[in-house]
């Protein structure tokens, strides 16, 4: 029987059905903007947002979309634009119906002496919403968010041009706004790569800066010259070397004060603490502690924890962590090299706060047996080092930021930690050539909304979790993802996920962002026992510019020899996942009952729901010689020993 007829009926009904929803909509449905914490958010980072509560005020605004069932709500008008702007936006979420922007015009607004909006608090005061069309825009005002400037919508002309005569600016109307590129969204391909390379760069001045440190004279040996390391350190003249010879050097705490090399004999010198606080501690700019051994490190917060400059959000995780104890304890020492240091310790390994161009290396930090009782192998607080050529086993995290945009993390090893990087209210880092294993959550991962951050050559495998990165524009290219649960999980928004190897995991690419925003091409997916599970939010097109990624056992052909299949591949159906594991399912996948099925999902979006779809999957792999490496899963295990 020929299925045709039948078919076409269906669509014309399904069809019909869709219509009468876009006549309710065009026969006047009111909009109303909702509280903002019900939306999905799209804007700035954590960070910013959790300062800004009680403190200023950021303009908002919300979208209503025809495709989309969730309100979209947006930090800064500037993020509205740019994603109404954004390419795929409209095969993603539909067509805007109702868009809504703060009103500042009777709001009695301000600014603070760093330029942030104010407005008075209590009944009958604050914000309210007028429909984007309608207001009119201040840009180029001293308003500014920690972000950066910010444009200030009005309802009214005359309160707009008010703002302008106190505080600066001109006024635009909503089409010029509309018009505007403010550079809030997705970064492109180039950029990303570049970013990387500058990142780079600036890590190896870091890292190069730090090398006269090296090269010190020696003008005191511990034991010669003066009786105790406590007394070397203060006999020692700035810009020198203290010497520590072979031996165990038992000590409480030892405080370096100046710009000073302390350089041991590697593991020969060891340097052992009471348990009663941190080892060695860093107070000056331009020291360097250089091959030692440390153990008997405390493992409570630091008695010199005050909150002074700091606010209620982060004041638990300075306690437990950012002020605790710590083999090497850094503070407000810009410049510090800590190279070849070995600690055993239940605390931190290195503790590096308030400190700028700093250096890890060569350093080996072996934590608690259960994280659970551990600190982290490197804590970076409102720091910016570079940490690298480091070995980290258990303990929480092998490397822990906490507000250090820009932090490098490369080339280290992290066995058996809870996280191997952990990257909290930090943006703009580049965490590369990492490899991490048995990581018991997930091998790196980014929280708290941040932004920019850089994941590049990473090589994780045996862990719960590959990389999962949150936040927004981040770049995640070129790593390794080998046996884990899930190799990727991508609660993230506008980021590029590309040449990634993702193979022998449970789960290949956990979509989980209810606001599919992210652009994943050109990875390859190798025998992952669930390709990719995408169970919120509308379907997402997993192919960009026509080009999509390599599915290992992807049925169809590329008969043009373009390198592209002529037929779509459905990672989240019922029958293209087992292509290569069930006999018939490739058969199947071939028959006209499912052809016809993809062609009426393709000919009425309603039917296809969420879910994933690559409709340019890649008839070779990207990485071929990687993946020819990973040819079966006991060479995958044999490769990550």
């Amino acid at each position: 029987m020929d299925p045709r007829p039948a078919l076409a009926v269906l669509v014309v009904v399904l069809l019909l059905g869709s219509t009468a929803f876009a006549v309710d909509v065009a026969g006047g449905r009111q909009y109303e903007p909702v509280a903002f914490e019900d939306t999905i958010e799209l804007g700035l980072t954590g960070a910013v947002t959790v300062r800004a509560d009680g403190r200023f005020v950021v303009p908002k605004a919300e979208a209503f979309y025809s495709g989309y069932r969730y309100v979209v709500g947006y930090y800064g008008v500037e993020t509205l634009v740019d994603h109404l702007n954004s390419e795929g936006r409209e095969a993603t979420v539909g067509r805007p119906l109702a868009v809504f922007v703060t009103d500042f015009a009777d709001s009695d607004v301000s600014l603070s002496p760093e330029g942030y909006l104010a407005v008075p608090q209590g009944p009958g005061a604050g914000t309210g919403w007028v429909p984007a069309s309608e207001a009119v825009y201040v840009v180029g005002s001293e308003a500014r968010t920690p972000a950066g400037p910010v444009v200030v919508p009005f309802s009214e002309r005359a309160a707009a041009e008010s703002f302008v005569a106190a505080h600066g600016g001109e006024v635009r109307q909503w089409r010029e706004i509309r018009e505007t590129s403010f550079g809030t969204g997705a970064a492109t391909r180039e950029r990303m790569r570049e970013s990387v390379a500058e990142r780079r760069a600036w890590a190896d001045r870091q890292v190069a800066a730090t090398r006269p440190l090296l090269d010190r004279p020696v003008s005191v040996v511990v034991g010669e010259d003066a009786p105790t390391l406590g007394a070397a350190l203060e006999r020692a003249p700035p810009n020198t070397t203290v010497r520590v010879p072979a031996g165990t050097y038992d000590v409480s705490t030892v405080t370096v004060g100046k710009p000073l090399t302390l350089r041991g004999a590697g593991n020969d010198t060891h340097l052992r603490g009471d348990g009663n606080g941190s080892v060695v501690r860093v107070r000056a700019s331009g020291v360097a502690v250089v091959d030692l051994r440390v153990t008997g490190v405390g493992n409570e917060t630091s008695p010199d924890v005050r909150r002074e400059n700091d606010t209620e959000w982060d004041y638990a995780v300075q306690m437990g962590y950012g002020f605790g104890d710590a083999a090497v304890d850094v503070v407000a020492a810009n410049g510090t090299l800590v190279r070849g240091v070995w600690t055993r310790t239940p605390a931190n390994g290195v503790l590096l706060r308030d400190t700028s161009g700093s250096v890890v290396e060569d350093v080996t930090v072996v934590g608690s047996e259960d994280w659970m009782d551990g600190f982290m192998g490197v804590m970076s607080m409102r720091a910016r080092p570079v940490v690298q050529d480091s070995t980290f086993l258990r303990g929480r995290d092998g490397v822990y930021t906490h507000l250090s945009d820009g932090i490098v993390v490369r080339d280290n090893r992290m066995v058996g930690n809870r996280f191997g990087v952990h990257l909290m209210y930090t943006s703009d880092a580049l965490l590369a050539n990492n490899t991490v294993r048995e990581a018991v959550t997930a091998g790196l991962i980014v929280m708290t909304r941040p932004e920019g951050n850089a994941l590049v050559g990473n090589d994780v495998r045996d862990s719960a979790a590959g990389v999962n990165v949150a936040g927004g524009r981040s770049y995640v290219a070129e790593n390794v993802l080998v046996g884990n649960r899930y190799g990727i999980q991508a609660p993230s928004k506008r980021s590029l996920y590309e040449r990634n190897v993702v193979a022998y995991n449970d789960v290949g690419l956990r979509a989980s962002s209810i606001l599919p925003t992210d652009r994943v091409v050109a990875n390859d997916f190798v025998h992952n026992g669930r390709p990719v599970t995408a169970s919120l939010g509308p379907l997402r097109v997993l192919t960009v510019e026509g080009r999509g990624n390599y599915w290992a056992d992807a049925p169809g052909f590329d008969r043009d020899g373009d390198g592209v299949l002529e037929r779509r591949y459905d990672p989240t159906g019922k029958v293209d996942p087992l292509v290569g594991q069930v006999g018939a399912a490739r058969t199947l996948a071939h028959s006209p009952a499912i052809a016809a099925v993809r062609a009426l999902g393709d000919a009425v979006p309603g039917l296809r729901g969420t879910g994933a779809v690559d409709t340019a999957p890649l008839a070779r792999p990207v990485r071929p010689g990687v993946v020819a490496a990973l040819d079966g899963p006991a060479n995958a295990t044999e490769v990550a020993a």
